[in-house]
C-alpha cells in the first residue's frame, strides 16, 4: 500500500503498544501508530550494512506523507554513503548542555577553592540567569549573539551585567578545558561603562561618623560592634576582619599580620595598627585570649565559631545612625515598614582611606594601607586631596604677595 495523507487519517490504534503499515514504494519508509493515537513517519534501515535502526522522520499531520516520503528518499541517500540519521542523532541528544556544565563546574575543584562569597554569587547567576537562559542548550549551539542578547537585557543593572558575563567566559575557559566544546561565545563582549562608587561617611554638618559610633556605643552586642570599629580603624575588608585570630596580632609592636588566605590578593601584609585600633584590641582581649576576634552563635555542641556575618548589627546601627531609607511592603497585616541601609560595610573602607587622604597622606601610603597591588585603585581618592593642594598653592601665593610687597 502506498502512504498517503488519506491513509494516514484512516489509521486506527492498536490495542497495545504500536503497529507500523510499511510503503510499497519505498523501501524502508512507513507510518507508525501507537496505542495512544500518535501516527508518525519512520524509515527503516542497517546502519553500516549490520545495524538494524528505526529512524523518527516526524509527526503526522506537522508532516504530510508527501514531504515525509520525499524525506526519506534523501536519508536513504546518504545512508548508501555511509551515514547513520539516528546514530548521529543519538549522538547530538548525548552532546553536553550548558547545564550539564553548570553542574560539572558547581561541582570542579576550580569552584570549591573560590572564596565562599564568590561561591555562593557563583551559584546565584547560575540559577537566577544563566539556566534559565540557556541551561536546555547544547554547548555548541550557544552563540555569541545569545551571550549579548542576555548582557544587553540586563543592562540596567550594568555592573550585575558584566559579572554575569564573566562567569560565563569562566564557565566556557573551563569547557574548552575539559574538552567538552571547543567554542567560546562569551569572549572579548564589551562590557557596560561601571561608575565606581565611593560613599563614606562624612564629618561635616551631616555628623554621620559621630551618630554612627553613637550608634554603636549604643548597640546590644558589643562583640559585633567592635568587629565593625575594627572596619572601621583600619580600612580592613569584612572577611579579613571576621577571620582575625588573636595569634595574627603583635599589640607590642602595634602589628597585624594578615595571612595570604585571608587576603584578596593572596598575600601577606603586615599592617600598622593606630593607637585607637590598638586600644581597642586590647580592651577587648582578655587574659590568655586565643583563636577568633568575634564569634558567632554557639552551635548544636555549645562551641562558637568565628562569625561569619555583620548584616543585622549593621542594619541596626544604621538605623540608629539614621543612614537608611525607609520603603513600605504588604504583609499579611497590612503595610509593614522595611529599612535599608544607604551605606555598605565596605563603605567603612572608604571612610578610612578618604579621611587619610583629606588629611595629607599621600596616596601611595593610603594604598599601602588598605593593600592595594596597582596605583589606579587607590587614585579614585584623588579628589579628596585638593585641600593640602589649596593649602600649598595658597603658600606660594603669600610668597609672590610678600616679594610684591617687598618691592
Amino acid at each position: 500500500m502506498k502512504i498517503t495523507d488519506k491513509v494516514m487519517r484512516a489509521l486506527k490504534p492498536p490495542a497495545d503498544e504500536y503497529t507500523i503499515l510499511w510503503d510499497d514504494e519505498v523501501t524502508g519508509f512507513g507510518a507508525r501508530i501507537t496505542c495512544s493515537g500518535v501516527v508518525s513517519f519512520v524509515l527503516s534501515y542497517r546502519a553500516h550494512g549490520t545495524r538494524k535502526r528505526v529512524y523518527t522522520i516526524g509527526r503526522f499531520p506537522e508532516w504530510t506523507a508527501l514531504a515525509a516520503r520525499d524525506e526519506a528518499i534523501e536519508l536513504k541517500k546518504k545512508i548508501r554513503n555511509g551515514g547513520d540519521p539516528a546514530g548521529e542523532r543519538q549522538a547530538v541528544r548525548r552532546e553536553a548542555t550548558f547545564g550539564d556544565l553548570l553542574d560539572d563546574y558547581l561541582k570542579s575543584e576550580e569552584f570549591t577553592r573560590k572564596r565562599p562569597h564568590t561561591r555562593r554569587d557563583y551559584r546565584r547567576m547560575a540559577e537566577k540567569h544563566l539556566r534559565p537562559a540557556w541551561g536546555m542548550m547544547r554547548l555548541k549551539t550557544v552563540q555569541r549573539r545569545d551571550v549579548e542578547v542576555l548582557h544587553t537585557s540586563l543592562k540596567d543593572t550594568p555592573y550585575q551585567a558584566n559579572r554575569i558575563v564573566s562567569f560565563a567566559s569562566r564557565l566556557f575557559n573551563y569547557a574548552i578545558e575539559e574538552k567538552m566544546t571547543e567554542a567560546h561565545p562569551a569572549r572579548n563582549i564589551e562590557h557596560f561603562h561601571e561608575e565606581k562608587r565611593t560613599r563614606f561617611l562624612n564629618e561635616d554638618d551631616s555628623g554621620e561618623i559621630a551618630r554612627f559610633t553613637a550608634a554603636l556605643d549604643a548597640y546590644h552586642d558589643q562583640n559585633a560592634a567592635n568587629a565593625l570599629r575594627l572596619l572601621l580603624l583600619t580600612g580592613s575588608r569584612s572577611g579579613e576582619v571576621l577571620k582575625a585570630d588573636w595569634s595574627q596580632f603583635n599589640l607590642t609592636r602595634g602589628i597585624w599580620t594578615k595571612p595570604s588566605s585571608h587576603t584578596k590578593q593572596k598575600k601577606t601584609e603586615h599592617v600598622p595598627l593606630s593607637p585607637e585600633a590598638l586600644a581597642l584590641l586590647k580592651s577587648m582581649k582578655s587574659q590568655n585570649a586565643s583563636g577568633p576576634l568575634f564569634l558567632g552563635r554557639a552551635g548544636k555542641n555549645g562551641k562558637r565559631k568565628a562569625r561569619v556575618s555583620l548584616k543585622r548589627p549593621w542594619l541596626q546601627c544604621c538605623k540608629a545612625a539614621g543612614l537608611v531609607e525607609v520603603f513600605e511592603v504588604h504583609g499579611k497585616r497590612g503595610k509593614l515598614k522595611r529599612y535599608k541601609p544607604v551605606v555598605r560595610t565596605h563603605d567603612l573602607r572608604h571612610t578610612f582611606a578618604s579621611h587619610l587622604v583629606s588629611n595629607g597622606v599621600s596616596l601611595p601610603v593610603v594604598g599601602k594601607l588598605l593593600g592595594h597591588v596597582t596605583p589606579s585603585i587607590t587614585q579614585r581618592y584623588a579628589h579628596l586631596s585638593n585641600d593640602s593642594l589649596k593649602e600649598a598653592t595658597a603658600k606660594f601665593g603669600k610668597i609672590l604677595e610678600f616679594e610684591r610687597k617687598r618691592a
